[in-house]
């Protein structure tokens, strides 16, 4: 599939998720799942990820927020560490994560910062592999 959108959709889906997970995504589509991979990658990378108005700091922010609250741990981690590639601190990723606790029950909560520590620690692995 090729079109301003996907293309678009697969530049920002890329920067924020990684080379690697999309690659892989991508790679990895067969006939039952290729649509769904470019839907997500057209729609919700291309057309909303992709529009002005919000920083991709203030997109993953909403995105963390929503993804727990919807208890989608896979997605979670994955926008965790997309946050991260964002700029965004942990301690920014801390206080959004309370904020879910006080708004969308600490259950919640307490699942996504198990899940944010996780994805820390797989950060911190990767970063020291880097350096290595």
């Amino acid at each position: 599939m090729s079109n301003d959108k996907y293309e678009k959709g697969l530049q920002i889906r890329t920067q924020v998720l990684g080379e690697d997970y999309v690659k892989r995504s991508v790679e990895n589509a067969d006939d039952f799942n290729r649509p769904l991979q470019e839907l997500v990658t057209e729609y919700c990378w291309g057309h909303v990820w992709g529009r002005e108005g919000l920083s991709m700091q203030e997109r993953s922010m909403i995105n963390l927020a929503m993804i727990s609250a919807l208890n989608r741990p896979h997605e979670l981690k994955l926008h965790i560490r997309g946050a991260l590639r964002n700029g965004l601190s942990r301690e920014q990723i801390r206080e959004i994560l309370l904020q879910v606790g006080i708004y969308c029950g600490v259950p919640a909560a307490v699942d996504s910062f198990r899940i944010a520590r996780e994805a820390f620690a797989e950060a911190d692995a990767e970063a020291q592999q880097a350096e290595a």
